[in-house]
């Protein structure tokens, strides 16, 4: 609804409720993957079985240098170098099983994210959409999830084989030579020195990329909206949305140039204590060969055993500074998975059933912030049936008053009910099943008609679908239409007439048959001809429901049961039109002002009518 929930200035998202953007303590994120640990211990004993494996060749090949052949034995030869062939194909099979069950792994943690992620927002109140940007939204849902998926798929499973691998290619490097090993591990503390700063940098810098990732986003939902475009084009701003969208660009291109430059020196660090550590096996092994007291074989599995160390070690600590990186994505995610709704059911809240539609406000108020107050102290009823038009200037409170029967935000003082039951103790969804919206905006999803107008009744037949477009007199719009009603509307409704999109959420209305009916007129923007079809789809739809209306055609004022005229957040006055008029105070001056011309016309063509049929 236009305006519902922007007369007061604005909450950030913290005040909204948001959780704060803290350490993610990793407890949190093991908690990801509690039930998918039948399938990581699947993962990790498939990835043993291959680090094993993995681990055999370097003894495979002593043994060829040190006995198959200065032994002459053929057939140990032929029995070692089939081993040499077999055993990478058998680690290779593992690899690609271990690998599918790893993907499966990740694409479930991710959809269980995205899925929770979901849930939250859509229990978030409007209040939170009108301060959080849809671009943002969407690219915590999409590109931060998806950025997950590394941590996900590969720093689980890998840091338990890479832990593993190490332990065990240490003990067998003690086996083999215990001064060799000692040598070969003492290099490994300096392997941990630029980690942590490392990691940091990383995470700081992923943090920025991701918030500069969802600006563009947010940025390009509204260039490239329907109505962003149009806007763009009459102004002729073009070259401007360029230069904005390259500088986002730019930025983006430049963090992950530092994110990619960071990481490079991490590696470029790591590679070169690796071969430091082989030049110094290799130069006190080489000393123990000639001096007879190793063996070729020997120091040739070794350093081949110590590749297999200061690989997995080097892993381990990339994955601890990928970690860090991570982590800045799991603080977004979180961010918005802690996000407390401002609008619940209370504990104990029971359903709204058998809806007369009495509604009462009683000494309402609501602020938008501490003392800063849109209404003050409003207390008015709607009897069963009855049309309740509310008038008065811009920013006197009429969208916020509207807005809190259908609990879009609660009074911060008072209560209003529904056939006495204050409407904090009944369920939102009993609630708002009970009720719906027209507004001057009508929103229309990039769809066909039918699922446009399903959204309102799922269940609902063809023929339901045809008698409300009839009684919203658009039934015979539709049927022309090229699929009639499968035809797509486009982004927002926007293939069709500002009248036809009225009248097709009129008649998503009628599908819904709520008891209570909230109108933002729908007629003001709109041309004669369809301001006539478009009024008569509304008293048709207003017949026999409890309506409340924020009136701005006279025809309306004058039909109305009640008339509520607002003014800086308080009931000024109420009544029907001839007393008010009498009264000679604030509705008196706002119809002298704003109505009375259309009063004007409206007798004049009435005039012009008779004389004609005459």
């Amino acid at each position: 609804m236009r305006g519902m929930g922007a007369g007061g200035s604005r909450h950030d998202l913290q005040e909204r409720g948001q959780a704060e953007l803290k350490d993610v303590p990793l407890s949190r994120i093991y908690g990801l993957f509690r039930k998918y640990r039948g399938q990581l211990t699947a993962i990790v004993l498939l990835a043993l079985v291959g680090g094993v494996i993995g681990l055999i060749p370097p003894l495979v090949m002593r043994e060829i240098i040190d006995h198959a052949l200065p032994e002459g034995n053929k057939t140990g030869l032929l029995v070692m170098v089939g081993l040499l062939v077999l055993l990478p194909l058998a680690s290779g099979l593992l690899g690609v099983w271990q690998n599918h069950q790893n993907t499966k792994v990740a694409q479930g943690v991710m959809r269980d994210l995205r899925q929770s992620l979901f849930a939250n927002l859509q229990r978030q109140s409007l209040g939170f959409f009108t301060d959080a940007k849809a671009g943002e939204i969407i690219q915590r849902l999409t590109g931060d999830v998806q950025a997950v998926q590394n941590v996900v798929s590969t720093l689980v499973v890998s840091a338990v084989t890479q832990s593993a691998i190490v332990l065990t290619s240490v003990g067998i490097l003690f086996a083999l030579d215990w001064q060799l090993a000692i040598l070969a591990t003492v290099i490994l503390p300096l392997f941990l020195l630029p980690v942590r700063q490392v990691s940091a940098i990383r995470k700081r810098l992923r943090i920025e990329t991701q918030r500069v990732r969802g600006d563009m986003s947010a940025r390009l939902g509204e260039i490239f909206g329907v109505s962003g475009a149009l806007l763009t084009r009459i102004f002729q701003q073009e070259p401007q949305q360029q230069r904005q969208f390259s500088e986002l660009n730019e930025r983006v291109m430049q963090l992950e140039l530092r994110l990619n430059l960071v990481g490079r020196w991490f590696g470029m660090v790591i590679g070169v204590l690796g071969p430091l550590g082989t030049a110094l096996i290799y130069l006190y092994g080489g000393w123990k060969v000639i001096e007879g007291t190793m063996t070729i074989g020997s120091i040739v599995a070794f350093a081949a055993y110590l590749g297999m160390l200061y690989g997995p070690v080097a892993t381990l600590l990339n994955l601890r500074v990928e970690l860090g990186t991570v982590l800045g994505v799991f603080q977004r995610l979180f961010e918005y998975e802690d996000v407390v709704p401002e609008i619940s059911d209370r504990e104990g809240a029971e359903p709204l059933r058998e809806v007369e539609g009495r509604i009462e406000y009683c000494g309402v108020s609501y602020a938008y912030q501490p003392g800063q107050y849109a209404l003050q102290d409003v207390t008015f009823s709607a009897n069963p049936g009855e049309v309740t038009a509310i008038v008065g200037p811009s920013g006197a409170g009429k969208s916020t008053l509207i807005g809190l029967i259908a609990r879009l935000y609660d009074p911060t003082e008072g209560a209003v009910t529904i056939d006495g039951r204050d409407i904090r103790d009944v369920t939102l969804h009993s609630l708002r099943k009970q009720m719906a919206f027209v507004t001057q905006e009508s929103f229309l999803f990039h769809d066909t008609v039918r699922q446009n107008l399903l959204f309102a009744k799922p269940e609902a037949s063809q023929e339901e679908i045809e008698e409300a477009c009839r009684q919203a007199y658009i039934h015979e719009v539709i049927s022309a239409l090229p699929q009639g009603y499968d035809t797509m509307v486009g982004e927002r409704g926007h293939r069709l007439s500002g009248g036809e999109r009225q009248r097709l959420s009129i008649a998503r209305a009628i599908l819904k048959d709520p008891r209570i009916l909230i109108l933002d007129e729908a007629t003001s923007h709109l041309d004669s001809a369809s301001e006539a079809f478009v009024q008569a789809a509304l008293d048709e739809l207003m017949r026999g429901r409890t309506t409340l209306v924020i009136a701005h055609r006279l025809s309306t004022i004058l039909t109305a049961d009640r008339i509520v005229v607002m003014e800086a957040g308080r009931i000024a006055e109420t009544g029907r039109h001839a007393g008010l008029l009498a009264a000679d105070g604030l509705y008196a001056k706002l119809y002298r002002t704003q109505f009375a011309k259309a009063g004007a016309d409206a007798e004049a063509e009435m005039r012009a009518s008779t004389a004609k049929s005459r």
